[in-house]
């Protein structure tokens, strides 16, 4: 089994949200910061990392993304701000 991530991304503090899951955090913040992937993420410009949680197992991590994307807009804003309450761009924070 490999782990997950969930991640939410914006385009500016308090702006439009994007959730997502992936195996490879990096690699995949890489993709929309450099807009290689054509879609809702490179429409608006959704390059700020602001909010992610990791998982021992990818099936984990898909289940908490589904879950996610049902929840209102205030629940994830609430997430965000009770660990990234600057809307910093977290990607830094990997390495």
């Amino acid at each position: 089994m490999h782990g997950g991530w969930v991640y939410i991304f914006t385009n500016r503090p308090n702006g439009t949200l994007y959730v997502g899951v992936t195996s490879d955090l990096v690699r995949r913040v890489a993709e929309h910061r450099d807009g290689v992937v054509p879609g809702f993420t490179k429409r608006y410009g959704i390059k700020r990392l602001v909010y992610f949680e990791a998982y021992d197992a990818i099936r984990d991590a898909i289940q908490r993304e589904h879950n996610m994307k049902h929840w209102p807009r205030t629940w994830k804003v609430r997430l965000i701000l009770a660990t990234n309450h600057e809307w910093k761009d977290l990607f830094e924070t990997l390495f």
